[in-house]
C-alpha cells in the first residue's frame, strides 16, 4: 500500500496567513506613529500662530512665532518625558489603564498649569545667569531662544532612548550654555549650578530611601500581620491622609503662594487639615471596601488601588502647576524683551503663553507618553498597588521637604529614584527578613513530576531590577546638563552668526 504524502497546503496557508497579519501590525504601527508626530507638528504650527496673533502688532511679531513653536517643541517633549513621575507606578501596578492614566494625566497636567502656574516666573532657571551680564535684548532673545531649542531636542533624544530625565535641568544647562556662548563664564551663577549638581545626588537618594521606608513600614505594619485586612482597614486611611497632607502643603507653596505670601508653618496647618478631613472621608470607605475580602495580599491590592490613582492625578496637578515653567518662562523673556526691549530675571507670564505650556503638557503626554510610562512602570521593577503607593507618597514628600530647604531637586529624579529604591529593597528583604522566610516555608510543598520543590521563584537568589536600566538612566543623568548647555551654545553661535 502506497504511503499517502502529508497535506502540506494547510500549513503553508497558515504561514502566509501569519506572515500578512504581521504585515498589517507594523503598517498599523508605523501609521499610528506617523499620525502621533503629524499631530504634534500641527499643534507647533499651531501655536506658533497662536503667539503670532496674540501679539500681532507688536514688532518682532515672526521672532515671536517661532518662540511659540519651540516653547511648545518644549512643553510636549516635557509631557511626553515627565508623565512618567505621575502615572508610571500607578499603571505599572495595574491600579489604572494605560489610556485612562493618560487622559487624567493630561487633564490634570492643564489644572495644575493654569491654576497654580501662572504669576510670575523666574525665567532665568532660579538665577543661572544674570541679565546685568548680557548685553541687550536682542541677545537674551536669542539666549532663551537656543536654550530652549537645546533642552527640547536633548529631551527628546532622551525619550526616544528611553531615559526620564530632568526637563529643569535640561532647561538648566541650555540656558547656562547659551549664556556662556554669549556673555562668558562670568554670566553663570556657578553656586546655584553646584545645588543643582548636589541635587542630582541628594534627590534619588532621598526618594529612594523614603521610598523603603513606607515600604518597609507597610510590609511589617500590614502585609505581614495575622489579619492583613483588618491591619489595612486600620493604616490605609493613615497612609492616604498622610499623602493628602503632604500635597496640600506642596500646593500651597507653589500655589496659593502666588496670590497671597504665606510661611511654611501656614503651608503645614492647611496640609494638615487637609490630611484630617481626608483621614475622616477614607476610614469609612476602606471600612466598606473591605467587608467580605479575604485574608491576602490581592485584597490589600484592592484597598491601595483607589489612593493610587488620587496619588496620580495629585502627582500630575503639582507637576503641571511646577514644571510647565521649563518651558513658558524662557518663551514669556522672548516675548518680554522682543515688546519691551527690556531683560529682567522675573517676567509676567501672559496667559496666552501659559495656554501654549499647559496644552504642549497635555499633548506630549497623549501622544507619546506611553513608551517611558511602561519603562518606568513595568520594566525597572515589578511593582503592585503598595510598591507603587510608597513610590508616590515618597516622590511628593521628598519634593516638599526639598521645597522648604530651599533644595533644587528634579521631581524624575526622585520618582525614579524611589522606584529603584523599592526594586533594590525587595531584593534585600527576599534574601534576609527572617519574617519572610518563615512565611515561605510555611507555604505548601508543589509537586511537579514527582519531584517535590519549593516556591523556586520566591526562594532563589535573583535580581528584581533591571541593571541595565539602572546604568541608561544614571548616564543620561549625568550628561544631561553638560549636553544641553554644549548643544545651546553651538546653537547660539548659530543664531548669532545668522540673526545678529
Amino acid at each position: 500500500m502506497a504511503m499517502e504524502l502529508p497535506d502540506l497546503t494547510k500549513r503553508t496557508l497558515d504561514k502566509d496567513l501569519d506572515k500578512l497579519t504581521n504585515v498589517e501590525a507594523a503598517t498599523h504601527y508605523l501609521a499610528r506613529q506617523f499620525a502621533n508626530y503629524a499631530t504634534a507638528t500641527l499643534f507647533l504650527i499651531v501655536a506658533g500662530f497662536f503667539a503670532g496673533a496674540s501679539v500681532s502688532n507688536s514688532p518682532g511679531v515672526w521672532i515671536i512665532i517661532a518662540a511659540g513653536a519651540v516653547g511648545a517643541y518644549m512643553a510636549v517633549n516635557i509631557g511626553a518625558n515627565d508623565v512618567t513621575n505621575n502615572v508610571g507606578p500607578a499603571v505599572g501596578a495595574k491600579a489604572i489603564s494605560m489610556g485612562a492614566a493618560l487622559v487624567l494625566a493630561a487633564v490634570f497636567e492643564i489644572a495644575g498649569a493654569l491654576l497654580a502656574g501662572g504669576g510670575v516666573v523666574h525665567t532665568i532657571s532660579s538665577g543661572i545667569i544674570d541679565t546685568s551680564d548680557v548685553a541687550n535684548a536682542d541677545v537674551l532673545v536669542w539666549i532663551m531662544m537656543a536654550a530652549l531649542l537645546a533642552a527640547a531636542l536633548w529631551v527628546n533624544l532622551a525619550t526616544w532612548l528611553k531615559a526620564p530625565i530632568s526637563t529643569t535641568h535640561a532647561i538648566v544647562g541650555g540656558v547656562a550654555g547659551a549664556g556662556i556662548a554669549a556673555s562668558g563664564l562670568d554670566a553663570v551663577d556657578w553656586i546655584a549650578m553646584a545645588r543643582i549638581a548636589a541635587g542630582w545626588m541628594v534627590s534619588p537618594l532621598l526618594g529612594g530611601l523614603v521610598a523603603i521606608a513606607f515600604l518597609a513600614f507597610i510590609k511589617e505594619f500590614i502585609i505581614y500581620r495575622t489579619d492583613k485586612v483588618a491591619a489595612a482597614r486600620f493604616w490605609v486611611p493613615i497612609l492616604s491622609a498622610i499623602l493628602a497632607g503632604v500635597f496640600a502643603s506642596y500646593l500651597a507653596l507653589i500655589g496659593v503662594q502666588q496670590i497671597v505670601q504665606i510661611s511654611v508653618g501656614t503651608s503645614l496647618l492647611i496640609g494638615l487639615l487637609c490630611g484630617g478631613l481626608t483621614w475622616l472621608a477614607s476610614a469609612p470607605f476602606v471600612k466598606k471596601q473591605s467587608v467580605g475580602l479575604e485574608n491576602r495580599n490581592q485584597s490589600l491590592r484592592q484597598l491601595f488601588q483607589i489612593p493610587l490613582i488620587f496619588s496620580a492625578a495629585l502627582l500630575s496637578f503639582s507637576h503641571g502647576a511646577n514644571d510647565v515653567s521649563n518651558a513658558v518662562g524662557p518663551l514669556a523673556a522672548i516675548v518680554q524683551a522682543v515688546q519691551n526691549n527690556s531683560m529682567s530675571n522675573d517676567v509676567d507670564v501672559p496667559l496666552w503663553v501659559m495656554l501654549i505650556g499647559a496644552f504642549g503638557l497635555s499633548c506630549g503626554i497623549l501622544l507619546f507618553g506611553p513608551r517611558l510610562i511602561r519603562l518606568v512602570g513595568e520594566q525597572i521593577t515589578k511593582l503592585n498597588p503598595m510598591r507603587a503607593f510608597c513610590v508616590s507618597l515618597a516622590t511628593a514628600l521628598t519634593v516638599l521637604l526639598a521645597s522648604w530647604l530651599g533644595m533644587p531637586v528634579s521631581t524624575t529624579h526622585t520618582a525614579v529614584g524611589a522606584v529603584f529604591g523599592v526594586g533594590f529593597f525587595r531584593e534585600w528583604y527576599t534574601r534576609n527578613s527572617k519574617r519572610r522566610k518563615l512565611t515561605v516555608r510555611a507555604q505548601p510543598i508543589r509537586v511537579t513530576d514527582n519531584v517535590f520543590e519549593t516556591d523556586t521563584v520566591e526562594m532563589r537568589r535573583r535580581y528584581l531590577v533591571r541593571r541595565s536600566h539602572f546604568m541608561t538612566i544614571i548616564a543620561a543623568w549625568m550628561i544631561t546638563v553638560p549636553a544641553s548647555a554644549t548643544l545651546a551654545a553651538w546653537l547660539y553661535w548659530v543664531m548669532f552668526r545668522l540673526f545678529i
